[in-house]
């Protein structure tokens, strides 16, 4: 990853593209082409706005207008007086044309363009704003070289103008900048949130392992992105408009200085872009450091009974001061760097300070140039020499932007369709549970777990998987879930939207009771009498007024025990009303009692399930056993035949 890389500005293309114009073929030539011909109607409307007040200023005060805009006047009317009204009309009419053949792309985006549209004018009239300072600076100067009161009071009154016209400008400009950072952040949010979800996308990155800390590239990557990337395009702008506007004014005062400045920051800026580029493989490292770093502390607060009962306060200390440290090393590095670049740097920034004043001051003491002129130059002289040394300037925040650019590009590969490689097990749907020669793999593809399965669940059969830890009795739950894909062979079962998975932990949303029972989908309206009947049926008839009701809203991983959980979990299949379960030890946490009466209750409304566990107790509410094994050995046998084979000491699975 180096600064200024073609394969840097493609990434910050590809994430930065869509919320201005769809993916399409050639759609960033598109975006690209739109972009320049919106600048260009911006300027075309800012020049009738510009000529429209100088030519009424000419109408309603000709001798202020004729003393304080004469050359701006001049060039109005000369314009409207020959054919260069046509390059005005032209820089107006063609991006309207051009918008026009791109419309169908940009119904959805027409928000996007137009605040991007706002905020355009606005760059531009603060450019145009420093320029007419830069004048009035020069005559107040002037007038007071010459002791000429009258004249230093009226462009003091000047001023005074200028900044009431300004101020709101300005004002605004930061908002419009700011609400369309606002809104692309929430457009972009919101599309990462839609691919990290659809087709499992989270779990796939998760189980992987190639995308550390997805929740930080959502939350604080993007949000650096939008607004990042916005200053950057004004910061640009804004230096095209103040080269344009004062190489003019400087080339005006002393061509000399024009090569000066040129040079200059042509120096600046290689020196700079080649102290730069280590910073940003270590901005890009003190990212995920710190991200490292907060999750493990999240780690400690999501786990602190468990950890307080193992008294393993030593060991997680040692893991986060462990990762304190990586981000502390690092950032040594990095301001190290920073320091490195700074010598250079506040050098470069210095000298412009008087660098002007010697260049011209030959014509100044030989009576060729005003005082004015002079210190109008030096303003001009700055301003030429910040828009050249935008790089100089902006080093670290380059870099670090670069850093973020990275981390969201590859963030946005792993959502990509061809990111997840094409899963070896195929599925298909039916309204059976059937597998016909399945080798099941860990998803990195390093263990076998299960060989050439095949068995096939015929209605009315309910099937308990057994087998001694690690065989792979809840991998086989995620092949038939779709979760785990590598290997080969054939799942057939259910549409997944009529089952229902209870693993041994549920999970515990964030939410309110009503939530929980009614997740995942909690957008029903339920009345509380059924919502009690479910609890009634799972023996936690009581809840409710334990808790403070269906709406109370509380951390129910802590405030339920781990049996309350798994008797939540079935309240929740009931209200579901599933075809099919499957269930992963989803009562190993509970009596012999409240487990035979939730597996009498799933007889009783007719669910077909599919069971994982340890106890001997699960073969009375099971039809037929699957046994793995280890690797291509396994038995497929009705109950009884298994009783059987185990003997009559049999007492765990």
């Amino acid at each position: 990853m180096s600064l200024g890389g073609r394969s840097l500005w493609i990434r910050f293309a590809a994430i930065a593209q869509p919320y201005f114009f769809p993916e399409v073929s050639r759609g960033g030539l598109a975006t690209l082409l739109l972009m320049i011909l919106l600048l260009a109607f911006v300027f075309g409307v800012l020049f009738l706005v510009v000529a429209g007040m100088v030519l009424a200023g000419s109408v309603l005060a000709p001798s202020l207008t004729d003393h304080v805009a004469s050359g701006l006047l001049a060039l109005v009317k000369e314009t409207l007086s020959s054919r260069l009204w046509l390059i005005v009309a032209g820089i107006l009419v063609i991006p309207m044309i051009g918008f026009g053949l791109f419309s169908r792309h940009l119904r959805s985006r027409r928000q996007a363009w137009s605040l991007l549209a706002v905020v355009l004018l606005l760059s531009i009239s603060v450019t145009g704003i420093n320029v007419a300072f830069s004048y009035i600076g020069n005559y107040f100067t002037n007038a007071l070289v010459k002791k000429n009161q009258e004249m230093a009071y009226f462009f003091v009154t000047m001023y005074f103008g200028g900044f009431l016209v300004g101020i709101p400008i300005v004002a605004l400009y930061s908002y419009v900048q700011d609400y369309l950072g606002m809104r692309w952040r929430e457009w972009m949010t919101g599309d990462f949130l839609r691919r990290y979800f659809e087709n499992r996308s989270y779990y796939e990155i998760e189980s992987r392992g190639t995308i550390d800390n997805p929740d930080q590239r959502m939350m604080e990557d993007i949000r650096t992105f939008t607004r990042t990337s916005l200053t950057f395009l004004l910061i640009l702008l804004g230096s095209l408009m103040d080269l344009i506007s004062f190489t003019g004014i400087l080339w005006s005062k002393s061509v000399l200085l024009v090569g000066v400045v040129l040079g200059y920051s042509l120096l600046g800026t290689v020196l700079t872009v080649w102290l730069g580029r280590r910073l940003v493989r270590l901005n890009f490292n003190q990212l995920r450091y710190e991200a490292d770093f907060r999750y493990s502390l999240v780690h400690v607060r999501d786990n602190t009974e468990s950890i307080a009962f193992y008294q393993g306060e030593l060991p997680e200390k040692q893991q986060i001061t462990g990762r304190f440290r990586d981000a502390i090393r690092n950032f040594g590095l990095l301001i190290g760097w920073q320091r490195n670049l700074s010598f250079f740097t506040t050098a470069y920034r210095y000298l412009p300070v008087v660098l002007p004043f010697v260049v011209l001051f030959p014509q100044y003491f030989a009576g060729e140039i005003e005082y004015g002129d002079m210190v109008q130059a030096n303003f001009a002289f700055t301003q030429v020499y910040t828009a050249l040394s935008l790089i100089v300037s902006q080093i670290e925040q380059i870099t670090s932007f670069a850093a973020g650019i990275e981390r969201l590009s590859t963030f946005s590969e792993a959502l990509g369709p061809d990111a997840a490689p094409a899963p070896g097990i195929q599925s298909r749907e039916g309204d059976r549970f059937a597998l016909a020669g399945m080798t099941l793999m860990t998803p990195s593809r390093t263990r076998t777990l299960i060989e050439n399965l095949t068995l096939e669940l015929a209605p009315g059969e309910s099937l308990v998987v057994v087998g001694q830890s690690g065989v792979g009795k809840s991998s086989l739950l995620r092949a038939l879930a779709g979760l785990w894909t590598q290997g080969e062979g054939t799942v057939e079962r259910p549409p997944l939207s009529r089952i229902f998975f209870l693993p041994q932990k549920p999970y515990m949303l964030l939410g309110s009771l009503r939530d929980q029972l009614l997740y995942p989908r909690m957008g029903r309206d339920v009345p509380d009498r059924e919502l009690r009947t479910a609890l009634e049926a799972v023996n936690l008839g009581e809840l409710p007024e334990r808790v403070g009701g269906f709406e109370a809203v509380l951390d129910w991983a802590d405030v339920l025990s781990l049996g309350e959980q798994q008797r939540l979990a079935f309240a929740r299949l009931v209200l579901n009303q599933p075809e099919f379960a499957v269930l992963d030890e989803a009562t190993s946490a509970l009596d012999a009692q409240n487990e035979a009466s939730l597996y009498g209750m799933l007889k009783a409304t007719g669910v077909r399930y599919i069971s994982v566990g340890h106890r001997s107790s699960l073969l009375d509410y099971h039809s037929r056993v699957l046994e793995l094994q280890g690797g291509d050995r396994w038995r497929l046998l009705p109950v009884e035949d298994y009783r059987a084979s185990l003997g009559k000491g049999l007492r765990e699975v």
